[in-house]
């Protein structure tokens, strides 16, 4: 599908300057993350508990050492300086300056945010932000929430603040928070207030500016202030960001304090700071007028704003955070709001300009607003992500040591003393995930590739730089444990990228696609060193990114067991496959780059003939009486079994496929002489692999394992309604085993496996995300993007079943656009005007204001498409808005289907 060029816009034009690196459009954005406490980076205790280390509790008193949080916050892209809100309805216990949520050992599922806020709409370069927060007006029920959470166990729901009570008769605000930018660093905040209740309600609202504590370390002791210049501004000085200027539109008074941390209450020894962090709490909560600077100074400052709003309607509150630059060129005397109004206007117009361009207008109105929310979430989940493992393990000169204990010197991320982040990265969900993980980011790099390739782009080469990437050239999986083994995703995403951004831009960046092929020839070379520990092409890699999905922790086997794995068999396979084919597309400019594929060529075709071989079938992990791929274990004596796992496990052989025309090797002389050897001489390893020498109906030649008789059998199974056929997608395990469990008995220990549609019933990866029933955005993705490719290879003469035993006959690509409708209506308004997302939950099926505010979770109920897991991961999630634009159908150098 041809899309209007996004650079023929306003925001496409702002979007150019930013690849250029000029006019600074990229300086300021959402970069602040929805939660810091509880964090990996922020615990510095002898045994690693983080979530007990750092509490919600101390937040609001306690500085962090290595990033900021709040609420609709923004800062520059280094994070010296900080803008958010704070709320207070006169009746919470706590100044709302963060979304509040259960932690890990106290949800009954896991960490979970209980605020309801949505990104609504955010342009790349964040020229226009609209944010909403449900804010109630009664009491806030923290104790309720955290009680009834903790009294319930593993096989009942999440309590929720929906299931409070708290919203009934529409006593809650919208509290919608806007941003604007008169130029790159010249930003408008418009916070509109509204009452859904039948009174008057009282509400507090502090604008909050703050400086992120850089000077308590003992690195550089330099600090920034903030100051009043008036009755409504406030003035910031910091000597690499240099002066700006909060213009705020009559405001009840300013108040100042510093980002310190109050040492009496979280430590109990006497303060050492005067004004700390917590003192707008104090002076607002508990009416201590002394808890702020009468000098009006500090690193922490807010405009208080007191007002009452009526029933039914709302108020608003107009602010500008600009350079002092800025303010000079608009003259001294002049009016900071008299243009407010327009350039709201003016930026709004234009971001619908953006979406029109971005989004196809053959889309009805609906899909386009889900796909808009989706690109508008991804952006807003940015986030500056400080962490340099060095100074965390051993700690800051001016800051006691931390325990110098094995658990912690020996433990978690202590041989990765080389990574070294201080980055703007996009993050899986800024609350439950505020951490990059490298298998989610490229999946978030495909979507965001639509609407900002260039940042795209620079998420993959910031991970593979040598200051993440190991020296080992294992690219970092998470903060938890960055030694743990995610699929090997990045070639296959970069691809996508390079040729969604070819789509777009109509100029290739071969500089780009040459620099990742570059850096991940170390990380396959990784791989091959790493894990496969047989030496037989057979990988291993324990849970790689799908959790819980087998009977036990992939992880941590028994002593003496070893797992032969078909999905991380597969992921190398997949892995090999995309880099053969960017090594040709390079090839195509430097004819040197034929040698290496050459090399993935032959590596493909081992690892394919390992895990599929024909000629010794008993070595495969595709079991024929299943008709189905199976992990393989090992056990002590030797003994090899296939693990009957019906998972999603099973279908990742089909991941990566793709097709080219039949007479493209003849472009490659060197290439196809070796091509044509293996072909001549090792026709044994050939027969793996047949569809990738013989071309199908179309002509075409496919790069896949997977063979007509076995896709045959693999999708009869995935497409049936009794096994692995949502009404809303494919889940991650077949609900056969909801029925027949699978039960193992290893050395003494009883594991076992059964379909879970929603949140887990298991503890197994603290619980939290679920892959034993549930549908996942970014395997189903995979599945319609190979499904495309298939049709590609075998056209209109392959047809099957949808859903198996309908009588229905569908080709791929008709299976493939089922499938993708399925996952869309997740979203999307049903004949009884609900979404499935939204589960049961009457509070969102029923009042216009929360009915198209779409939350994109983690992942969705297998059987009734209720989201699940996080409520913000608009990460791999946000892959819907390619869905809803549309999938390319063939693999000619089409998006994401690189040939």
């Amino acid at each position: 599908m041809t899309l209007p060029s996004i650079f023929d816009t306003a925001e496409g034009a702002r979007l150019k300057q930013s690849s250029a690196k000029v006019g600074r459009w990229n300086r300021w954005g959402p970069f602040v993350s929805d939660r810091a406490w509880g964090t990996v980076r922020e615990d510095y205790s002898p045994d690693g508990s983080a979530w007990e280390y750092f509490p919600h509790d101390h937040a609001r008193s306690r500085v962090y050492r290595w990033n900021e949080d709040g609420l609709a916050a923004i800062c520059d892209r280094h994070q010296y300086l900080c803008f958010g809100l704070a709320l207070w309805n006169g009746k919470d216990p706590i100044l709302k300056e963060r979304p509040f949520g259960l932690t890990g050992n106290q949800g009954n599922h896991g960490e979970d945010v209980k605020e309801y806020y949505f990104h609504l709409d955010s342009t790349p370069t964040h020229s226009f932000m609209r944010f909403v927060y449900k804010y109630p007006q009664a009491e806030f029920p923290y104790q309720q929430l955290f009680d009834e959470n903790r009294r319930r166990d593993r096989s009942q729901p999440e309590y929720e603040l929906a299931d409070t009570g708290i919203f009934e008769s529409g006593r809650y605000f919208d509290v919608r928070v806007e941003y604007a930018k008169a130029s790159a660093e010249d930003i408008l905040v418009r916070i509109i207030v509204t009452n859904h209740g039948p009174d008057a309600a009282p509400i507090h609202v502090l604008p909050t500016l703050w400086f992120r504590n850089s000077w308590s370390w003992g690195w550089d002791s330099r600090r920034p202030t903030l100051e009043k210049l008036g009755a409504d501004l406030v003035g910031a000085n910091h000597w690499e960001l240099g002066e700006y200027l909060l213009h705020c539109e009559k405001p009840d008074s300013l108040l100042f304090a510093e980002n310190e941390t109050n040492f009496e209450r979280v430590f109990g020894y006497k303060a050492t700071h005067a004004f700390p962090k917590d003192a707008f709490h104090d002076y607002v909560i508990h009416n201590k007028t002394d808890a702020v600077n009468p000098a009006f100074r500090g690193t922490k400052a807010a405009a208080h704003y007191m007002r009452v709003v009526p029933p039914s309607q709302s108020v608003t509150l107009r602010l500008r955070l600009r350079s002092r630059a800025n303010a000079a060129q608009a003259g001294a005397r002049a009016d900071a709001f008299a243009d407010f109004d327009a350039v709201f206007s003016s930026r709004e117009h234009e971001a619908d300009e953006f979406y029109k361009a971005a989004i196809p207008q053959t889309l009805d109105p609906d899909s386009r607003m889900i796909a808009r929310q989706a690109f508008g979430g991804m952006l807003w989940s940015k986030q500056y992500y400080h962490y340099v493992v060095q100074d965390w393990l051993h700690g800051d000169p001016g800051q006691p040591e931390p325990p110098q204990t094995p658990a912690r010197l020996d433990g978690r991320n202590h041989d990765w003393t080389h990574l070294f982040s201080r980055d703007v990265i996009s993050m899986p969900d800024k609350w439950e995930f505020p951490w990059f993980a490298s298998w989610d980011l490229g999946f978030h790099c495909i979507a965001l590739a639509h609407v900002d390739p260039q940042f795209a782009k620079d998420q993959f080469l910031l991970m593979l730089r040598e200051w993440y990437t190991h020296p080992s050239g294992q690219i970092p999986a998470y903060e938890w444990d960055f030694n743990s083994v995610n699929p090997p995703i990045f070639a296959l995403a970069a691809r996508g990228v390079f040729e969604i951004d070819r789509e777009r831009s109509g100029t290739p960046d071969y500089a780009f696609i040459e620099r990742v092929f570059q850096k991940l020839l170390l990380n396959f070379t990784w791989w091959v060193n790493r894990k496969d520990a047989q030496g037989n092409n057979i990988f291993h890699g324990g849970f790689l990114g799908m959790d819980n999905i087998s009977a036990f922790d992939r992880d941590r086997l028994p002593p003496g067991y070893m797992l032969g794995q078909a999905d991380g068999t597969s992921w190398m396979a997949a892995f090999a496959k995309s880099m053969l084919s960017t090594a040709l597309l390079l090839a195509e400019r430097n004819p040197v780059y034929e040698d290496l594929a050459s090399k993935f060529w032959e590596h493909y075709i081992y690892i394919a003939n390992a895990m599929n071989s024909v000629s010794t079938p008993q070595d495969s992990l595709w079991d024929a009486d299943d008709g189905f791929f199976y992990d393989h274990l090992t056990h002590p004596d030797g003994r090899r079994e296939p693990v009957r796992a019906r998972t999603m496990v099973g279908f990742v052989p089909l991941f990566g496929a793709s097709t080219v025309k039949a007479d493209t090797f003849s472009r490659f002389p060197d290439f196809q002489r070796r091509r044509q050897w293996f072909i001549d001489h090792r026709p044994d390893l050939i027969q793996s692999v047949q569809p990738m020498v013989t071309p199908g109906p179309t002509g075409n030649l496919i790069l896949g394992m997977v063979r007509e008789d076995q896709l045959r059998r693999m999708l009869a199974c995935m497409l049936d309604e009794n096994e692995f056929l949502s009404p809303f997608g494919i889940r991650a395990v077949s609900k056969y085993h909801e029925k027949h469990p699978l039960i193992l008995h290893l050395d003494g220990e009883t594991y076992r496996l059964d379909y879970e549609p929603g949140e887990s019933m298991t503890d197994l990866f603290g619980g939290n995300s679920n892959w034993r029933g549930p549908v996942w955005m970014p395997v189903n993705f995979l599945i319609l993007l190979a499904l495309k490719q298939f049709h590609a290879y075998y056209g209109n003469s392959f047809k099957i079943e949808c859903p198996t035993g309908s009588g229905v006959q569908m080709n791929l690509s008709e299976v493939a656009d089922e499938l993708a409708r399925r996952l869309c209506s997740i979203f999307r308004l049903g004949k009884d005007s609900k979404r499935p997302v939204f589960g049961d939950c009457p509070l969102f099926n029923s009042r216009p204001d929360w009915r198209d505010c779409i939350p994109f979770h983690e992942y969705f109920h297998g059987d009734t498409g209720r989201g699940c897991g996080a409520s913000h991961q608009t990460g791999w999630t946000g892959l819907i808005a390619q869905l809803l634009i549309g999938l390319p159908e063939t693999g000619h150098r089409g998006a994401l289907n690189p040939g």
